[in-house]
This record gives structure tokens, C-alpha cells and sequence, in this order.
């Protein structure tokens, strides 16, 4: 399931956007006080734990996250601004945001500059009450064991260090690994090892493991869990793709006792185009809220795909060569992105959440 962008923007100046937007990005001492979280939003439903199967708040109540991702960040890192987060939370409804790091395709290991797009997205979550995955991107190769991804648990660790004490983390470990990785001889000594290094920083923070087949294989980790609490196991579906077989694998895991998470998921087909399959994606949904599964929809960019809930800005004629950064004035005086710049499935997705904060379409 490779979502490559039909071009690929260069990063050159991101080394001056980092300078001008990402220096309020590093928490420093007086960042981090207790004076300053105060002065911001609290997490929706303070901090996360996993119960059996189950997400929940503070106070051990069941709970369902919904909410957007990022396209990868070193083509749409754009979209870390306070106007795009201050909507999501607000007009969107989101309770959740994950931020895609990809660490090949001219990510991460090309760019580590990068890193301070993540820390800007964390910031900008936490400003706005909103959970934030920190998601680290493995796609293409498909092991994370690969030397590309042998950052991670330098990442990891920072990662933790700077955030862990915050209620609004969730951590991502491995995106959509794929090919011939195994199980309990790839994937499971991976996620011990990430484990372990968030746990040296950050003993309760959710933690996310992704699984084969590009993170389909859910029933299969479930057989072996990896050791530790507030663990789950992430799944991801396409509605034009995915159905019945996915959904069993999801019982099938639970019945097993472990925790799941639908970190990413399109009403597209899983190339990302084709469709949008809205009454699959309905179907979906219905499931995911009967089990009280928390979700992540691919993905708030302007990429000319299905899956993109921005349109894409036409190239002769607009005013605008970018919709990552809400400028229409909404009702209450906030910057929100209007009806004409959503495609169908973003449309689509802005109801479900807003219905789901009980605001309604």
C-alpha cells in the first residue's frame, strides 16, 4: 500500500520554515512548566490507559479516539500550522492527530530536520487539547530491522524525553510493515526493543504496534503479544480495498485479549485514488464504534487523490496554490477550510466527526 505523491516536493526550503516556525517547537525548561500546561487545553480525557481490550480515560471509562493524519511530512509538512490544528479541534471536532514521519521515500533519513516539524505538531496538539501519535513511517523497505530505520530508538528516546510527561502522547512505533518480515522473529524484537526505550522515559503513554502485511496481521501479533501495559496493536483498512476478511482478523485479535487501534484508514481504495467508497466506509465505521475502536482517517493534505481531504488547487485560475492552511473565517472568527476546498471524502469525514462531538454536519 504505497501512497507516493504524484510529485515530489523538494525540501529545500524547509531549513528556513524550521528557523521561522519550528524554534517555538523546542520545549524548553520554561515551556514545560507547570504554569505554562495549565495555560493550555487539557486532554480530552487526561491521561490514556489500556484496560483488557480496551482504550480508556483517566478514570478507567471506555473510550474511542477519532481524528486525522498527516500525508508524509516532507511533502505536506505545511499542514503543522496552529490555523490547520486550531480547525481540526474546533470546527473538525477531532480529538486526535497523527503526525506521519516517514523515514524513507525523502524522509526522515534523508531530512532529520524534519524532527522539528514532529515537535511543532506536538506543540501545536497540546495547545489545542488534541492526543497526538507520533508516527514513525515504515513503508518501503517494509522491515523495520532495515538499516534506513536505524534512527529509531535514537528518536524514540528523544521523542519520550521531551514529551513523555505530557498526557497527549501516543507513539507510533512502526507504520505498515510489509514483505517477508515474521511475526515473532522481525516484528516483535523490533517493538521489545522500542518498548523499552519509550519505557525508560515514559513508563505510561499508549504505544502503538503496527504488524505484517502492511498492519493486517493483527490476529497473528495477538498470538504473541509483546510484554507491558498500555500496548495496542494497530490495523489499517481501505474501504475500496478492504472488508469482512480485515474485520476478522480485528474479532480475531480481540477475542485474543489484546488491545487494537485503526491508526490510519481512507475511504479510497489502498493506492489511495479510486472511489471514495462511502457506503464501505460506512460499514466500517458502524464496526469501529461497535467496538469502540479508536480511529485515524488518511489524510488531511491537498494531494489530487481520493483519499486527500483537501482538494487538490487547480493549477491555472486559483488564487491559492495550497489548501493546508485554512484562510475562510468562520463563524466564530476562526480560520476553517471552506466547503469548496474539501474533496468528497473530506467532507465525509469532517460529518463523522462532528457528529460524533454532537455539533452535527
Amino acid at each position: 500500500m504505497i501512497r507516493r505523491p504524484s510529485h515530489v516536493q523538494l525540501l529545500a526550503a524547509l531549513g528556513s520554515w524550521c528557523l521561522l516556525g519550528c524554534a517555538s517547537a523546542r520545549p524548553g525548561a520554561g515551556a514545560r512548566s507547570g504554569a505554562a500546561a495549565r495555560a493550555n487545553p487539557p486532554a480530552k480525557y487526561g491521561q490514556l490507559q489500556v484496560i483488557g481490550t480496551q482504550l480508556c480515560d483517566a478514570g478507567g471509562r471506555p473510550v474511542q479516539l477519532r481524528g486525522m493524519s498527516s500525508a508524509g511530512l516532507q511533502w505536506y509538512g505545511e499542514v503543522i500550522n496552529d490555523a490547520a490544528f486550531t480547525a481540526l479541534a474546533r470546527d473538525w471536532q477531532a480529538d486526535v492527530v497523527r503526525l506521519a514521519l516517514y523515514v524513507g521515500e525523502g524522509g526522515y533519513r534523508a531530512h532529520p530536520e524534519l524532527k522539528e516539524v514532529v515537535y511543532r505538531g506536538i506543540d501545536l496538539a497540546v495547545r489545542n487539547g488534541l492526543y497526538v501519535v507520533v508516527d514513525w513511517h515504515v513503508l518501503s523497505p517494509g522491515d523495520p530491522n532495515d538499516p534506513l530505520y536505524g534512527g529509531a530508538q535514537a528518536f524514540f528516546a528523544e521523542v519520550s524525553h521531551k514529551y513523555g510527561k505530557l498526557p497527549n502522547l501516543l507513539y507510533e512505533i512502526m507504520n505498515e510493515p510489509n514483505g517477508t518480515v515474521d511475526w515473532g522473529k522481525d516484528l516483535k524484537p523490533y517493538a521489545d526493543k522500542m518498548v523499552a526505550t519509550i519505557r525508560a522515559n515514559d513508563p505510561d503513554n499508549v504505544i502503538l504496534i503496527g504488524s505484517g502485511t502492511w498492519s493486517q496481521d493483527v490476529d497473528l501479533a495477538a498470538v504473541d503479544p509483546v510484554p507491558g501495559k498500555n500496548l495496542m496493536y494497530t490495523f489499517h483498512f481501505y474501504a475500496g480495498s478492504h472488508g469482512e476478511a480485515l474485520r476478522g482478523k480485528v474479532r480475531a485479535a480481540l477475542a485474543r485479549g489484546v488491545a487494537v487501534f485503526c491508526s490510519e484508514w481512507g475511504t479510497s481504495e489502498a493506492s489511495g485514488n479510486g472511489g471514495p467508497y462511502l457506503e464501505e466506509a460506512e460499514r466500517w465505521l458502524t464496526f469501529l464504534d461497535q467496538q469502540k475502536i479508536s480511529w485515524i482517517n488518511w489524510s488531511l493534505c491537498d494531494k489530487g487523490e481520493t483519499s486527500a481531504a483537501l482538494k487538490s488547487p487547480s493549477p491555472a485560475g486559483s488564487e491559492r496554490d495550497s489548501f493546508l492552511v485554512p484562510e475562510t473565517r468562520g463563524a466564530e472568527g476562526y480560520a476553517v477550510w471552506g466547503k469548496n476546498e474539501l474533496s468528497a471524502s473530506g467532507a465525509f469525514v469532517r460529518g463523522k466527526l462532528r457528529r460524533a462531538g454532537g455539533s452535527g454536519p
